[in-house]
């Protein structure tokens, strides 16, 4: 392996120490330990969770191959999973504010491992079942835990700063520490052991079994609005009118005062902007770094960039601590994150290409491989601040159902990516993210002038809900 990829993983190494060793007073938020028993048990149940889905990442388009399955059948697998994420989300959503949060968290794992056990067929119709469950699963992974935790967190009256702590821990741990180990826990399976591309699956089966045990057994159920009245489908428009604003319900009236429709449509397209780019930078990434058929260890750059988003995370917990305003400093990020995916744009112009295939990274790679560190470390500071804001501004009644709302165009954009991942140079999908992530931080540049002008409190939507006398159901 070539010094440069390990003087870099040292260098982000180093800087991450530095940062978790160096934290002062401010840096860190004084807390109860009634809360710290809460945390913790909430963060081991997210790194299982994230082992789970971490385990199974690396190896799902390689288990494909070794089953014979071309390019075109493991795109039309791939779109699969986003289309059933996409179709299936929202309704997922709808059913954990109705029937619980609890329930929905216990059906991630179940569906998960169905999913996982799917696998074991090389046939295509069962993969394919597979795969639209993965993709139900990943609706209730990004959503159905964060709802329950906002909600648990309010139910047993911990200060609101707090959740920022739980918050920028879990992405530090889940998407970061537990990420890399595993990497390395599956390149021990496949290749040291030899147990075949199907042993991360059954590994990620077994995290998911063990953190559904602990939901079960330590967690309490929390629900959106789970009153007799509103059935899903209505629970349904709430969400949606809560985005699109209409105007002639009691609904719309409780949104229009305590959560202006502007701020949650923003954030909405905020979201959709930057996971849109992130996942796109996922099939992206390696052809950028080897247009040559160049040789790079895929797993320890995986590592480096998980370390990179490591190092985003433990800045974002400094800022979060500070009282930082979120809605300031995001617009920075999404600067950054969009000046580092015109590397490849600006290093295929200034930098010429050689002419042999294979070999080691180019110098153009090195300095694009810099940049998507940047670009990860910006994704480390996006979760926390995002799942902060997602907090503030998503009213509580229908928070799952309103989060997969996000997700829709989010699924609609990256299948239309891997239709057309093809079809387009690469530096033209790098520009197209880059314009997203611009878009995002002048999106961002308004949800800060919407802020500073109210900033009302998540218990204000249930307050102002009961103070209405007639609590009618919105009308379509």
């Amino acid at each position: 392996m070539e010094v440069f990829y390990i003087l870099v993983f040292g260098i982000l190494a180093a800087v991450v120490a530095a940062l978790e060793l160096t934290k002062t007073s401010k840096d860190r938020v004084t807390t109860s330990s009634a809360f710290n028993s809460f945390k913790n048990n909430y963060l081991l149940v997210y790194s299982l969770m994230m082992a789970g889905d971490w385990l199974q990442g690396p190896y799902v388009y390689y288990l494909y191959t070794t089953y014979g399955f071309g390019k075109g059948d493991i795109g039309q697998l791939f779109i699969a999973g986003f289309g059933s994420s996409m179709l299936f989300g929202t309704i997922v959503g709808s059913l954990a504010d109705k029937q619980g949060r609890k329930r929905a968290c216990v059906t991630y794992c179940i569906t998960y491992i169905l999913s996982c056990i799917t696998k074991h067929s090389p046939h295509y119709r069962i993969l394919m079942v597979g795969r639209i469950l993965g993709g139900i699963a990943t609706s209730l992974l990004f959503s159905a835990f964060e709802s329950w935790l906002v909600a648990e967190h309010n139910k047993k009256g911990f200060e609101q700063q707090w959740l920022s702590v739980t918050f920028s821990k879990a992405i530090f741990l889940g998407n970061g520490l537990v990420a890399i180990l595993s990497g390395l826990l599956g390149n021990l399976l496949v290749d040291t052991f030899g147990f075949g591309a199907v042993a991360p699956f059954d590994a990620a089966s077994c995290f998911l079994t063990i953190g559904a045990i602990i939901i079960l057994t330590t967690w309490g159920e929390n629900y959106g609005d789970s009153s007799d009245n509103k059935d899903l489908l209505t629970q349904f428009r709430g969400a949606a009118v809560a985005i699109a604003s209409a105007d002639s319900d009691m609904g719309s009236r409780l949104i229009a005062e305590a959560y202006p429709y502007e701020k949650i449509a923003l954030l909405g397209a905020i979201q959709s902007l930057f996971e849109g780019s992130m996942y796109t930078f996922v099939f992206l990434w390696t052809p950028a770094l080897s247009p040559n058929d160049e040789e790079i260890p895929h797993g320890f750059i995986f590592a480096t960039f998980m370390l990179a988003s490591m190092l985003g995370s433990s800045f974002a917990s400094r800022l979060l601590a500070r009282s930082a305003k979120v809605e300031s400093y995001m617009q920075i990020v999404f600067t950054i994150s969009s000046a580092s995916l015109l590397l490849p744009i600006v290093t295929s112009f200034l930098v010429p290409s050689p002419k042999v295939k294979g070999g080691g990274i180019t110098f153009a790679g090195c300095l694009q491989l810099l940049g998507f560190c940047v670009f990860e470390a910006c994704v480390g500071i996006f979760w926390p601040s995002i799942m902060k804001m997602r907090s503030q501004y998503i009213p509580e009644e229908a928070r799952s159902t309103i989060m997969n709302f996000f997700r829709i165009p989010l699924n609609i954009f990256v299948c239309i990516v891997l239709y057309n991942v093809e079809a387009f140079p690469i530096t033209v999908m790098f520009g197209m993210c880059s314009i997203f992530l611009f878009v995002a931080s002048i999106l961002q540049r308004r949800l800060l002038v919407i802020a500073e002008s109210q900033r009302p409190k998540p218990q204000e939507w249930t307050a102002m809900k009961e103070r209405d006398p007639e609590d009618e159901p919105l009308n379509a």
